[in-house]
């Protein structure tokens, strides 16, 4: 009998195998379509000389400010998160917290930089509503979801992820490996073709 632990490791295993990908009209992408189309949609924005900006609650707010340190560090495209403390809440107290996203991306975003929008279950009204800002601004639009296929947020990005498991858990952790995989694929990194540990030192990184 699987041991709670295996039991765990085949839930995000299947999870990941099940993952969906469709773009704005709802057609489906096969995984390493989608993967391609995640990293053509930033090479436009690093081309264009445009930013990334990066929203989520609770654990998606963490992996947004992870990411964004990540891609303008490592991958050289300037991201930002609005989960900074004080922004949240000043926003929240002044404005509502439906707006804690939204209201800052109205300021800073500018046509043709790309909102990257995650959310467990996909029907958060802050982040429906920052998605919505988004298309005003003239932005590309890129959700992570889960739990359930029909979620809101699912029929409103350019390029749709969408994790199919049952649990927050799972799907959490099913994105932040989503977000390394776009990231690592987007800098050439191949975890399975390497024979030393990566180090992240600017004077001694390798990719």
């Amino acid at each position: 009998m699987p041991s709670y632990y295996q039991n765990y490791v085949l839930s995000m295993d299947c999870a990941l195998r099940g993952l969906e990908i469709t773009d704005l009209k709802g057609e489906p992408l096969t995984h390493e379509e989608g993967i391609e189309r995640l990293c053509a949609m930033t090479r436009k924005v690093a081309e264009g000389g445009r930013k990334q900006y990066l929203c989520g609650n609770g654990a998606s707010a963490a992996f947004a400010n992870h990411m964004a340190l990540d891609w303008t560090k490592n991958g050289g495209i300037p991201t930002h998160s609005f989960s900074d403390s004080a922004l949240l809440t000043a926003m929240g107290n002044d404005l509502g917290y439906e707006e804690v996203f939204s209201a800052p991306l109205s300021w800073y975003a500018k046509p043709g930089d790309q909102l990257v929008a995650i959310s467990s279950s996909g029907n958060s009204p802050n982040i429906v509503r920052t998605i919505a800002v988004a298309r005003e601004k003239g932005m590309g639009v890129i959700t992570f979801t889960g739990l359930k296929p029909d979620n809101t947020c699912r029929a409103l990005g350019d390029l749709n992820l969408c994790i199919p498991a049952k649990s927050y858990g799972v799907v959490e952790c099913a994105h932040q490996i989503l977000l390394h995989v776009w990231l690592d694929k987007y800098m050439g990194i191949r975890e399975w073709e390497r024979e030393a540990a990566q180090n992240m030192r600017k004077d001694e990184y390798v990719g």
